[in-house]
């Protein structure tokens, strides 16, 4: 499990949930769990379009989530933004599926991309993971006071003069940097449930941004590394047990906001 082969696996997993367990207590905070659910697939069909022209498939990713990111909020200002998720999400599926039917094969990469994979993470990827990793954290750690104060009372943001549509066209592009580095590792179908399992639960233990960061971080850390361990020793996909883990998590963060309720009531 420690072996040689498997080092870039755990150093890019393990950057992949710090970057999900704080770019997901936002996702979960705005109610952008849809948002977050349809830019990965967004991005498999931009690693499906890639291998078709036989370029890189992250690149491809890249440009797919971070096009559909634009996308949604812009559109989305001017209409029900749930109606242009829904439909800007079948769409990009719809061209995944194209470009894969235009293939002459169905390749174990873009396979690997849908539902992840702990082997064959090669050190060439490591350093642009990384570098996005920092970006991701350093976008969310300069504006994370004004991202805050959007997502939790956006009149007043508007009334200090922070625009609700450029707080929400930053946070979708860096969803959209997340997303790309993080489907290698979990799958462009699971990684919705890394970015919102581990923060839903954190924020069952506690309101506190301070206090809910760490532990969704934390819970994303282990929900990965079990997982990782889980697919080495069962050579099954790893993003199911992400998904497995994520939703244990959750109903056990759920359980305890019921049982602390209930105390609060009983008190």
């Amino acid at each position: 499990m420690f072996s040689d082969f498997l080092v870039n696996t755990w150093i890019t997993a393990s950057v992949v949930a710090v970057v999900a367990g704080l770019v997901g207590f936002f996702v979960v905070l705005r109610g952008s769990s849809f948002l977050a659910h349809a830019l990965p697939h967004g991005a498999f069909a931009g690693a499906a379009g890639a291998t078709l022209l036989g370029i890189d498939p992250i690149l491809g990713m890249g440009i797919f989530a971070v096009g559909g990111a634009v996308a949604v909020t812009t559109l989305g200002r001017r209409g029900r933004s749930d109606v242009v998720i829904a439909l800007s999400l079948v769409l990009m599926l719809a061209f995944g599926a194209l470009f894969l039917s235009l293939g002459n094969e169905y390749s174990a990469e873009v396979f690997a991309l849908l539902f992840g994979q702990i082997l064959g993470v090669s050190s060439v990827e490591v350093g642009p993971i990384i570098v996005l990793g920092v970006i991701c954290v350093a976008a969310i750690v300069v504006a994370y006071r004004r991202l805050l104060l959007s997502s939790v009372l956006p009149d007043m943001a508007a009334a200090r003069g922070i625009s609700q549509f450029g707080m929400s066209l930053f946070f979708a592009l860096v969803v959209a940097i997340a997303t790309a580095m993080s489907v290698p590792i979990v799958g462009a179908l699971l990684l919705f449930s890394l970015l919102v399992g581990p923060p839903a639960a954190a924020r069952s233990f506690s309101a506190d941004p301070l206090v809910a960061i760490p532990l969704s971080i934390g819970f994303a850390l282990v929900t990965v590394w079990v997982s990782i361990a889980a697919a080495y020793y069962s050579s099954l996909p790893v993003g199911f047990f992400v998904t497995l883990g994520s939703a244990i998590l959750y109903g056990i963060g759920r359980g305890w906001f019921a049982i602390r309720v209930r105390r609060v009531a009983t008190a």
